[in-house]
Formats: structure tokens, sequence, C-alpha cells
């Protein structure tokens, strides 16, 4: 089991042991979940586990820990849905057209992308109902939107930052590095085109838009964990 699905199972675990919840499920204030949409290479999984820290500390005291999930909520998805969890490498947002066609051909008779994708919202909304999470990716600021509780975030940054912490946190070349920023805000761009017809960059889609490039990874998700704490107890439709 790889260290993404050991985080899934660890907050599944805790979320049914025994005993009162005192968390999202029971407080009628403050985020239960937190989205988080992204530019390649802004930090947003840096920021992401900083603000878990951040509500961890400064939220209800609550046995279920707050839970980052990204590139493990495929791991979820599938262990859900009984899919094969190889499968988890073929699911990137930059990788739709070629992911529908080798998920096809691999499965027959198996479900296609956009069955993997439809299972992928149910999973989304089954966590955010749980409460104690950020979610990053996969269309889950579309996803939540009218499920009350849930705060929206987007994460932005100039390029030449974006392409610096690409080239710092995955060992690319500077190249690479930016021919990789764009091609997976292309892809991420397209995902939620074709499934959830939205545009990614659209702010109104978001309670906040933060500039990485600007703040900085603390202040970011200081910023964001303030707005999670004092979150009105009402959908992001209505507020």
């Amino acid at each position: 089991m790889n260290a993404g699905l050991e985080n899934c199972w660890a907050f599944v675990n805790a979320q049914a042991a025994p005993g009162e919840r005192t968390g999202a499920k029971t407080q009628g204030a403050g985020a239960r979940a937190v989205t988080i949409s992204r530019e390649a290479g802004c930090g947003a999984l840096v920021v992401a586990e900083k603000l878990a820290s951040y509500l961890q500390k400064n939220s209800s005291k609550d046995p279920v820990p707050w839970t980052v999930f990204d590139r493990n909520l495929m791991d979820r998805v599938l262990e859900d849905h009984y899919l094969p969890t190889y499968l988890s490498k073929f699911l990137p947002e930059d990788r739709v057209s070629r992911a529908e066609d080798f998920i096809t051909d691999l499965l027959g008779s198996q479900p296609p992308l956009w069955k993997v994708v439809r299972q992928s919202v149910e999973t989304i909304l089954n966590l955010a109902e749980l409460g104690r999470v950020i979610i990053i990716g996969r269309g889950s600021s579309v996803i939540t939107s009218q499920l009350p509780r849930v705060l929206h975030v987007r994460l932005v940054a100039p390029l030449e930052n974006r392409v610096e912490h690409a080239y710092e946190a995955y060992g690319m070349t500077k190249a690479a590095a930016r021919k990789f920023c764009r091609r997976e805000d292309r892809g991420r761009a397209r995902y939620m085109k074709k499934y959830f017809r939205t545009d990614v960059t659209d702010p109104m889609n978001y309670h906040m838009v933060i500039n990485t490039g600007l703040v900085g990874y603390d202040e970011a998700a200081r910023l964001i964990g303030e707005a999670a704490l004092n979150l009105r107890a009402v959908s992001k439709l209505e507020s």
C-alpha cells in the first residue's frame, strides 16, 4: 500500500472510531472542508499541508485529523469502487483524452473514464460530508459548491515563480519546468471544461483567490485557515 492510500485509510479509520464527534458534523460555524484549485507550480500541496497543521492546531479538539487529499485522492476513488489501483497513474487531470482511450481499451466492458470521473465525484462528496478534509483539484470546488461550510480557494502565481517551484520541487530543468506548468494548466482547464463545463480560472467559483507569489506559502495557509475557521454555515452560492 502506498503512502497516499495509507493516509486515506488513516483518515477513514479515525472517522469510524467510536465516540462522539465534536468536529465538522456537530459544529455550526467554520468550514467542514476546503477545496483548492491551483495553477501548476504555485505550491498548492505545500500550502495545503501547512493549512492542515494550522486548522488542526486552531480548530475544535476532534480525534479526526485534518487530512489533505491530492494525488492520493485517485487511490481512494479506485479503492472505493473496486478498480485496479495501478490505474491512478493514468488519471491525472492533464491527460483526459489519452487516459480515456487507454482505460476504455484496457477495461473493455469495465467503466470508461467518464464513469471513473463520476465515481470520483461520489468520493469527493463523501469526503466533504465527513469533514476535516482539504481536497486539491479534481473539480472539487464545483462538486461541493452547493454543500454548506465548504471553503473554495484558488491559488495562482506568476509563471516565473511557478517555474522556480517546479524546478526545485520536482528536480526538473528550468525548460522542463516551464513546459510542465503550461501543460498542466492546459490539461486542468480541459478537464474542468469537459466534465464540469466550468472555466477553472473564473474567480466567481471561489471564496478567495490568493497569489502565492506575493504572499508566500505560510501566509497563504494562514489566510485560508482564518477564512475556514470563520466561514458561515451557508453554501458558497448563498454567501
